[in-house]
């Protein structure tokens, strides 16, 4: 008679906590894809739309700069319980926004409810990627493999939201779109909320503020890294491309936008598809079981100057194509296409190597800090979007991005083993 294996310890809050964030990260997608078409359409420049997501990028630094101290102090699943409460309420005042505003006030409104949403966001994404530190299994690569799984799904669900926000803002309209994502999140939180099983910490009532700031030079390097990474993506990934899409798209007529949704939607969606998928897979890419830290420092190094190539050669076929046209917009399809699978090693690679740099006792703080890094990257990046499309199209924006995923391989290049 054989034995049948055993469940590994915590894999039902790993689960719980994986559905939750499959959940937020749905409805974030779909936020970001609608909040950008819908007011494009309204006749918002490229440096109006970033400045619809500078407040969302503001609150990612300040939340995970605080996060990991509240989780620690109060325990995982409040943060998690919070971000996805934040969420509910966010859309719901997104709903009240009148198109009859002046875009002034239009603007404020938007950034006020993004900030909420990356408050949101980030409290959910901190708990969620320390559970992991916390319940993975220790042996045979466990860790690596559930961080990679969390990550690398996380992202194929929020492609799926990019999509889910450009066929709703096309079929059933802006107000309708948000108050259904609302409805369907507040289910899905009263439910996690019954049924989260234990084995999540409670909390430690003696944690200080000032221990979110690391001593390990790992730790501190690996988030300079981030920033520059994350800010490379998101200077093209914001507003640029997308705009750059919907120029080349559509004829401005109705019948032409709702066509441009879809198509800018699906490929945004395909990106961060493929992207998640990569980076569920990158464990077996790697062949990350039976190799040591050391050796995956180094590949993460080598990864970095292969986003750096790819990005060069973008950055020169927008300077010989200049204006739009059908060899230009296939070459950047191809090439972000291929920056996005190499990107997405690059994330498991830090994702991986954060937890493993961070101890069980400071995981909560150490994450919270890296994805404070993380977000100060998007926020670089976002900023930078708007301004280097509309200051010098792509060229310029994908020039900005070569240089800034540079220095994240530069900064990759003083990590090294504990001890070492």
């Amino acid at each position: 008679m054989t034995q049948t294996a055993a469940r590994p310890e915590g894999l039902s809050a790993y689960i719980a906590v994986t559905a939750a964030y499959w959940a937020f990260m749905l409805t974030d997608g779909a936020l970001r894809m609608l909040v950008l078409l819908h007011f494009h359409t309204l006749g918002f420049s490229p440096v109006q739309l970033a400045y619809l997501f500078v407040l969302y990028e503001i609150a990612g630094v300040v939340t995970n700069l605080c996060a990991g101290w509240i989780a620690a102090r109060f325990g995982l699943t409040s943060t998690l319980y919070a971000g996805l409460g934040l969420q509910v309420l966010a859309l719901l005042a997104l709903a009240q926004l009148d198109p009859n505003w002046a875009v002034g006030a239009s603007v404020v409104f938007v950034m006020l409810v993004q900030g909420a949403s990356g408050v949101a966001k980030d409290l959910a994404k901190m708990s969620s990627k320390s559970a992991v530190k916390l319940l993975a299994p220790s042996e045979g690569g466990g860790l690596f493999r559930w961080v990679a799984v969390l990550t690398g799904s996380k992202n194929m669900v929020k492609g799926a939201g990019f999509l889910l926000g450009a066929a709703l803002l096309a079929t059933v309209g802006f107000v309708g779109a948000v108050l259904g994502m609302a409805a369907i999140l507040a289910v899905i939180l009263l439910a996690v909320v019954v049924a989260m099983p234990a084995g999540l910490p409670k909390g430690r009532r003696g944690a200080k503020f000032a221990e979110v700031f690391s001593k390990s030079a790992n730790v501190n390097w690996l988030s300079v890294a981030r920033v520059f990474l994350f800010g490379a993506r998101d200077v093209w990934f914001v507003v640029g491309i997308p705009i750059y899409f919907y120029a080349v798209l559509s004829d401005g007529t109705t019948v032409g936008n709702r066509a441009a949704f879809f198509m800018i939607g699906t490929f945004m969606a395909g990106w961060i598809i493929l992207y998640g998928l990569v980076q569920a897979n990158a464990p077996r890419i790697l062949r990350a079981k039976n190799r040591t830290l050391a050796d995956l420092i180094g590949a993460a190094r080598n990864w970095g100057w292969g986003l750096v190539a790819v990005l060069l050669c973008l950055t020169l076929a927008a300077l010989i194509g200049g204006e739009p046209q059908p060899w230009l917009t296939l070459t950047l399809v191809a090439g972000l296409l291929a920056f996005g699978a190499i990107f997405a090693v690059n994330s498991s690679l830090h994702s991986y190597l954060i937890l493993s740099f961070t101890k069980a006792e400071r995981v909560t703080m150490d994450v919270g800090f890296y994805y404070m890094a993380n977000a100060a990257g998007r926020l670089a990046g976002t900023l930078l979007s708007g301004l280097t499309y509309q200051a010098g199209g792509l060229a310029l924006m994908l020039g900005t991005a070569t240089v800034m995923v540079a220095a994240s391989a530069i900064a990759v290049g003083y990590l090294a083993p504990e001890g070492e």
